[in-house]
Parts: C-alpha cells; structure tokens; sequence
C-alpha cells in the first residue's frame, strides 16, 4: 500500500511540474532588436577614434569594447 502510494505521488508530481515547465516554455521572452546599420556606424566611429589614438592590439580592442558600451 505504501509502495503504491509513494508511486502515484511521484507520478503526479512529474506530471504537475512538466505541465508547469510547459506553460513557462509557451510565453517567449521578448529579444531585443538592434539596428544593424546603427551598430556599424557606432562601430566605424569607436575605430576612428582608436585611429586617433593611435591604439593597436589589445589596447585598440579594449577601447573598441567599453566605447561601443559607453555610446
């Protein structure tokens, strides 16, 4: 009695939490959309700058980075 019991319990707990799973997987996260020919000339003006600095390796990428993030 106690093993059958135990069994219908675990069953319907799978079957709750899978509905539960089902539901949260129904409703989409909206996703940002980013204009692509915004974000090139954002990018095409960090690398002027970094020409204008004269930046290169590392340097140059970091700068590229916290810039594109800054603006």
């Amino acid at each position: 009695m106690r093993i059958s019991s135990l069994v219908t319990a675990t069953a319907l707990s799978a079957l709750v939490s899978g509905a539960a799973f089902a539901l949260d997987a129904a409703q989409p996260t909206p996703v940002p959309t980013v204009d692509a020919g915004a974000k090139a000339a954002k990018s095409a003006d960090c690398y002027k700058q970094a020409d204008a600095k004269d930046l290169h390796g590392k340097d140059r990428r970091k700068f590229h980075h916290e810039c594109m993030k800054a603006q």
